[in-house]
């Protein structure tokens, strides 16, 4: 009898080592993580106050060392001409900033929607800060009250007014 209470006792205490935190299985990431991280958040990109860009991601993440920021989870940029005045509106899944050029890389379901009413479809999508410019090699749709054009690379104004298509399909439709 008076062993059953001190099998009792270590049967509890055998049960209570039982590990109830299990270690993750997760592979852990093989680059460095990142030096800032935020969520749902908005980034005004300005030179002399003068507004060029306002941009939310769901979350970013910026490696200093390397000069660039990865944006995910959705991007939105207001992007405004030298002169300050709103000329689009850009969407996409994720993205890329490199720092030191401030030039941006933009990636799945891109679009463009300019203030005069075109807009642009693409899977990939490229801006140069020093040229104020919007490239891409990859399949493009613009459609405008005009044109419903399809091809493969662009360069473009960010204000999709001045745009040149490459290997061009499309439509044009004139005005009465």
């Amino acid at each position: 009898m008076r062993i059953l209470p001190i099998l009792l006792v270590l049967a509890l205490g055998i049960a209570g080592c039982e590990e109830k935190v299990r270690p993750s299985i997760l592979p852990l990431p093989t680059k460095d993580p990142p030096s800032q991280e935020s969520w749902r958040s908005t980034v005004i990109f300005s030179d002399s106050a003068q507004v060029n860009a306002i941009l939310w991601a769901g979350h970013i993440a910026v490696y200093a060392e390397e000069e660039y920021t990865l944006l995910d989870d959705s991007i939105h940029v207001d992007l405004f001409d030298r002169s300050g005045n709103h000329t689009s509106v850009l969407t996409a899944r994720r993205g890329k900033v490199e720092d030191r050029t401030r030039d941006f890389e933009a990636y799945e379901n891109v679009v463009v929607i300019s203030d005069s009413g075109t807009t642009l479809m693409t899977d990939r999508l490229f801006w140069d800060d020093s040229e104020g410019k919007i490239h891409t090699d990859a399949f493009v749709e613009i459609i405008s009250p005009t044109e419903h054009i399809r091809g493969h690379g662009l360069i473009s104004d960010q204000s999709l007014k001045q745009y040149r298509i490459f290997r061009v399909t499309g439509e044009s439709v004139e005005s009465e």
